[in-house]
């Protein structure tokens, strides 16, 4: 399913996942999808094309980094 959308859960579970089947575990994406839970081998793929493509225009500074709003000062800078 093309452009099915992630959950945090899900995203969380595929970084597990990620770390615990590298690039030479066999059938990595089977077990990735299994690991996720709900999403196909190919799903997950995609995903994970998806995200090195992103880093790569981070890394390139293709995409700048997020400027995030402070939630409010304490004063003590933190």
């Amino acid at each position: 399913m093309a452009g099915s959308s992630w959950t945090r859960k899900q995203n969380k579970l595929f970084e597990e996942a990620l770390a615990k089947f590298d690039k030479d575990t066999p059938d990595r994406w089977q077990n990735v999808a299994r690991a996720v839970g709900g999403k196909s081998a190919e799903e997950v793929k995609r995903h994970y094309e998806i995200l090195i493509e992103d880093l790569k225009k981070i890394e390139s500074d293709q995409i700048p980094y997020p400027i995030y709003k402070s939630s409010g000062s304490n004063g003590k800078g933190f």
